[in-house]
């Protein structure tokens, strides 16, 4: 599965360079099919450093950056890889999310 199509990639580096300190809503969810692991991303640098929630399923889910290069070369069992979730839909900006998590130890819908 391709992590970033084009339009969302040009929307996250939009989002680094227009209002980097904005509170934006999410534009892409980022999983481990096999484990808890969870990223929620708002904006990229051009060399694909991207920020936003990150939870790797370990109670402590935290504001942080993760590159795309990173996750695409992650194999979990028998080959699994991390997926992009097709059917979210954010309605949130960044920090509901972060609380949310923050409050349950772990990635949960606000």
């Amino acid at each position: 599965m391709i992590l970033l199509t084009p339009e969302l990639r040009a929307q996250l580096i939009r989002n680094n360079v227009e209002a980097r300190e904005a509170d934006h809503i999410p534009v892409v969810k980022w999983f481990t099919p096999w484990a808890r692991a969870t990223w929620i991303i708002t904006e990229m640098e051009p060399d694909g450093l991207c920020f936003g929630l990150c939870d790797l399923g370990q109670g402590t889910p935290e504001l942080g950056y993760v590159s795309v290069e990173e996750l695409e070369s992650i194999r979990g069992p028998v080959g699994l890889r991390i997926e992009r979730d097709l059917h979210w839909h954010p309605t949130k900006p960044l920090s509901a999310y972060t609380a949310a998590a923050r409050r349950a130890g772990g990635y949960v819908e606000p």
